[in-house]
């Protein structure tokens, strides 16, 4: 049995379904269910007895207590966090909330549970840390990528928090010796993504005729890791990793966001023609930046590489090609998750 939590989020339910279709272990999965939580994308777990699924928070210490005692996990994958730099912009405190005294209280209950198993449990047990390269700051255009070395250098409230819940992490390793590991991923991108960020608003905008909203000149280089890739990381960093290390997992794919916008456009423009014959890249519209906007972040995955023996399964062509092609062929889920209060963020913030 493993727990996991913000398993009904992008990345988190991405993991949840690979984990059950490749292995029988069951997954106790804990979610507040937030605007970006959707219960849809587990769907085909519903009748699923290898899956629990338990509403709730992972700051609520009793809850958490109850559920290690009951099913007696032997990892603990912590995925549960707020992720979304614009919002953390516009209110940083469920941030601070969710990401740093959330992974405290977690911590802390999973400490006491550690240190009541039989030594041989504990010797077992792992405690996986999901965290973002945004925590490294920004890097000048020429300067070598993101290593494990890296000084932590966050520019925003969410890399802030995510940082803080780094360092509580390590912390929790060297002061009390949890055994822990760490992932530090590059801008993930594939199925089930909450379409406030970038690939997937682009995609759900371009087919609703919307202007396509382009930070300052769209010259903000990211690396882009398709999610399942980002799956199969944590299943290997999980089984084999180092206790206390941390792993950098990319995708070896570093892309401007226009590049990124203008792939999607044509795809679509393949896949799904606009009925008037024109490009959807003619729907671009370029926005006033964000405040604070880092300009590039790039990943150095050769420890992972190195050690574990990781390494991507997707291009960046293969995995956008797929992405676009889910959108496409998941309107429902798509039209479902796009609440009214979702639209009126999307209006509120790219007006």
């Amino acid at each position: 049995m493993i727990l996991v939590t913000g398993g009904a989020g992008f990345i988190g339910a991405n993991f949840v379904l690979d984990w059950l279709a490749l292995s029988d272990e069951p997954v106790v999965n804990l979610d507040k269910l937030t605007y970006a939580g959707n219960r849809e994308t587990l769907a085909t777990l519903e009748a699923d007895r290898r899956h629990i699924f338990v509403q709730g928070d992972i700051g609520d210490v009793d809850l958490v207590q109850r559920l290690l005692l009951e099913h007696q996990p032997r990892a603990v994958l912590n995925f549960a966090a707020e992720s979304h730099v614009d919002r953390s912009i516009h209110g940083p405190g469920d941030f601070i909330q969710t990401n740093v005294l959330g992974t405290f209280r977690l911590l802390e209950c999973v400490r006491k549970y550690h240190a009541d198993l039989a030594p041989a449990a504990q010797q077992a047990f792992r405690f996986l840390h999901v965290s973002t390269d945004e925590v490294y700051g920004t890097l000048a255009p020429e300067a070598a990528a993101f290593t494990e070395e890296h000084r932590y250098e966050p520019n925003s409230p969410y890399s802030a928090s995510k940082a803080a819940s780094d360092h509580l992490v390590r912390a929790w390793h060297h002061t009390y010796g949890l055994p822990v590991l760490t992932t530090n991923c590059s801008n993930n991108y594939g199925p089930y993504h909450f379409p406030e960020k970038l690939i997937p608003l682009m995609i759900v905008n371009a087919l609703g005729g919307k202007p396509l909203p382009v930070y300052g000149d769209g010259m903000q280089v990211r690396d882009w890791l398709y999610v399942k890739d980002h799956c199969s990381a944590i299943r290997r960093v999980l089984e084999a990793g180092r206790l206390g290390e941390t792993y950098n997992v990319g995708g070896w794919n570093e892309k401007p966001n226009i590049e990124i916008v203008r792939t999607v456009c044509a795809l679509l423009d393949e896949l799904q023609p606009r009925p008037d014959g024109q490009s959807y890249a003619g729907q671009i519209t370029y926005v006033k930046d964000r405040p604070g906007h880092d300009r590039r972040y790039a990943i150095d995955a050769r420890k992972l590489e190195r050690e574990l023996g990781w390494k991507p399964a997707e291009t960046f062509e293969s995995g956008i090609r797929k992405t676009v092609a889910w959108y496409l062929a998941n309107a429902t889920w798509v039209k479902n998750v796009q609440s009214g209060a979702y639209r009126d963020w999307v209006s509120r913030h790219y007006q």
